[in-house]
């Protein structure tokens, strides 16, 4: 009788381990699930065309994707003038071209290719109106609460840059 109950338990080890595996897996989210949220700026390749950094030092930023495939963007210098006249429509152009050249905004819609590890952005609205009604797709990597996208054609016109972005708690 206690033979039984040795191989009974010894049996029932693999099944117990089969079903936590396929727990953990049923577990485990899409792209898009963990996508989803709110994420602040930590860093970026980009560069100008002089090859300085196109945002400086201690930038700010965040991006939105919502679960219902909407997305909004913003990324700026910290270091941007204010304008001396108080009013936006009154710059200067110095302070104009600081403004262009040390930040970018953009708001549309995206889909997630799980297969690939990508997104399509399709910009509905942008600071730069020449992505107004195109698209884009970027490989995503999201390793616990760090996002990295990678941007095949930054706006300043370089080379493929990466940022990277902190889930937002």
């Amino acid at each position: 009788m206690r033979r039984s109950y040795v191989l009974g338990i010894w049996t029932l080890v693999p099944l117990a381990c089969a079903l936590l595996t396929a727990s953990s897996f049923a577990q485990q989210k899409s792209l898009k699930e963990q996508l989803v949220g709110a994420w602040t700026f930590v860093s970026s390749s980009t560069n100008l065309p002089d090859g300085s950094p196109a945002w400086g030092a201690n930038t700010i930023g965040l991006a939105i994707f919502t679960d219902n495939g909407r997305y909004s963007t913003q990324v700026m210098r910290s270091d941007l003038p204010k304008f001396a006249s108080k009013s936006r429509v009154q710059g200067t152009p110095e302070e104009y071209k600081a403004v262009v050249h040390g930040s970018i905004a953009n708001f549309g819609t995206y889909s997630v290719n799980e297969a690939n590890k990508t997104f399509t952005i399709r910009y509905e609205g942008s600071t730069f109106p020449n992505r107004i009604g195109t698209e884009e797709t970027r490989p995503v990597v999201i390793e616990g609460d760090e996002l990295r996208i990678t941007n095949p054609a930054p706006s300043t016109g370089g080379p493929t840059s990466q940022q990277v972005y902190r889930r937002t708690k």
